[in-house]
């Protein structure tokens, strides 16, 4: 697998990094693809700070719910580092409400970045696949798209459709050496759940049989694995990375 380019959206993030370096060390040239609302310096700055890591990862800006903007992201890789043989559509947002006060732009803002943003990216790097025979594309869901969670419709359905494109589009291209898959992570040691308060985080991890919040490398590793020449007979499939607190 060395050699091969691998494009990760939503890179620059938490789970993204460490899919990014995941990567990285198993022999990928590794693009992170970032929006961050146009925040180009704080992008260059966390490629500086993986650069000291020693990290080389080139970075590409994109904002993944616009379909010609996802196309000038792949463009910009496919021009730095050669065709996109493996694509991890991780990039997301949450505006979580309840849906008797969720506005329709709530509700289409977590559609457009969750969802919509799987064609938008998924459906300029397949052809390129389809005549090199051979392609992975991870779609990074969520536990909550399995059991559901109160004030989050939007993004339960958003991540839930995530595996319903999966589930079909694995069908349309396993003959042409190309795997699709989902990984559901649980409740992961981001910033973000890091800074929830210490009481709510108790909370959740009481509903974790393992006891403990899952790490974002232990994510990078479930994606590393499908991305690998060792997952080619695994297409369709749903990996859950949750600590057991939803089994099915």
């Amino acid at each position: 697998m060395s050699g091969r380019v691998a494009l990760v959206t939503g890179g620059t993030g938490g789970i993204g990094t460490a899919i990014c370096q995941t990567l990285a060390k198993a022999g990928y040239k590794v693009a992170a693809g970032y929006n961050g609302g146009g925040n180009h310096d704080r992008a260059k700055t966390w490629q500086a700070m993986q650069r000291e890591q020693g990290f080389e990862f080139d970075i590409s800006y994109g904002d993944v719910r616009d379909y010609d903007a996802c196309g000038a992201c792949i463009a910009h890789v496919e021009e730095t580092l050669g065709p996109v043989d493996v694509l991890i559509n991780n990039a997301g947002v949450t505006r979580d409400t309840t849906l008797k006060k969720m506005s329709q732009t709530e509700w289409a803002d977590v559609l457009n970045a969750n969802l919509d943003s799987v064609f938008n990216m998924t459906r300029q790097v397949i052809n390129g696949m389809i005549e090199r025979k051979f392609g992975r594309i991870i779609n990074v869901s969520s536990v909550n798209a399995q059991k559901g969670q109160l004030g989050q419709t939007n993004y339960s359905a958003a991540k839930a459709g995530m595996h319903g494109f999966t589930k079909a589009l694995s069908q349309e291209v396993a003959r042409k050496g190309i795997t699709v898959n989902t990984v559901s992570p649980g409740y992961i040691a981001t910033k973000m759940v890091m800074e929830v308060p210490e009481d709510v985080r108790d909370h959740i991890i009481a509903d974790i049989p393992v006891g403990r919040l899952g790490s974002p490398e232990e994510v990078a590793h479930a994606v590393a694995f499908l991305a690998s020449d060792n997952s080619g007979f695994i297409t369709g499939a749903n990996l859950s990375v949750n600590g057991g607190q939803h089994m099915f």
